[in-house]
């Protein structure tokens, strides 16, 4: 009796689509059933729930199947304990098709070397991202989250409150903001009077 073939597709934003994937390992012979995904969650991040489900859902025989190393992992440590935890419970890799074999010295060559590539590119995503968020702050386009409220909104918030005719929930509501920005408006208030 030969093994099931068990799915794993990521993607790493909500705004990015699955479908690509899932018809890959379909094309592979994955069934819809057994193909278990992630989205909006980095290959960085090694706690997600898809994966952790896929893994449960390997038994030794099966094949678990991505259609790229860098959907599994975005690091050559990650990768390699995949890996190896699959090795130890007799459970194969299929990376696009072609199945990875932990005992050939040239499969493990080919495995690191997309590992490699899998991190470098990561390594440089999260360059770019920072270089970008550096250009962004230079050019005074990265200002970080705006204020709820204006400083004439907030001004009259805190004389509101001073009245001492509404309690802070009631400001909140007057003003649809959260108690939490009632208090800090009025701590602020009592900070530059002192």
């Amino acid at each position: 009796m030969t093994g099931m073939l068990i799915g794993y597709a990521r993607v790493s934003t909500n705004d990015q689509d699955l479908s690509a994937q899932k018809n890959a390992l379909a094309a592979l012979g994955v069934s819809l059933q057994k193909t278990f995904t992630d989205q909006g969650l980095t290959g960085t991040n090694r706690a997600r729930p898809g994966l952790r489900e896929a893994l449960a859902a390997c038994r030794a025989g099966d094949t678990l199947v991505v259609t790229k190393l860098d959907r599994l992992a975005r690091s050559l440590r990650d990768a390699k304990d995949i890996v190896d935890d699959l090795t130890l419970r007799e459970v194969k890799l299929s990376i696009g098709g072609s199945v990875h074999d932990p005992t050939d010295p040239v499969g493990r060559l080919l495995f690191n070397v997309l590992a490699m590539v899998a991190e470098f590119e990561a390594d440089l995503i999260r360059a770019r991202t920072r270089e970008g968020r550096q250009v962004a702050k230079a050019a005074g386009r990265l200002r970080g989250k705006q204020p709820k409220l204006s400083p004439a909104q907030e001004k009259h918030l805190v004389e509101v409150h001073q009245r001492g005719e509404h309690t802070t929930a009631q400001i909140a509501e007057l003003f649809s903001v959260a108690r939490s920005m009632v208090c800090r408006a009025i701590q602020r208030a009592g900070d530059t009077a002192a």
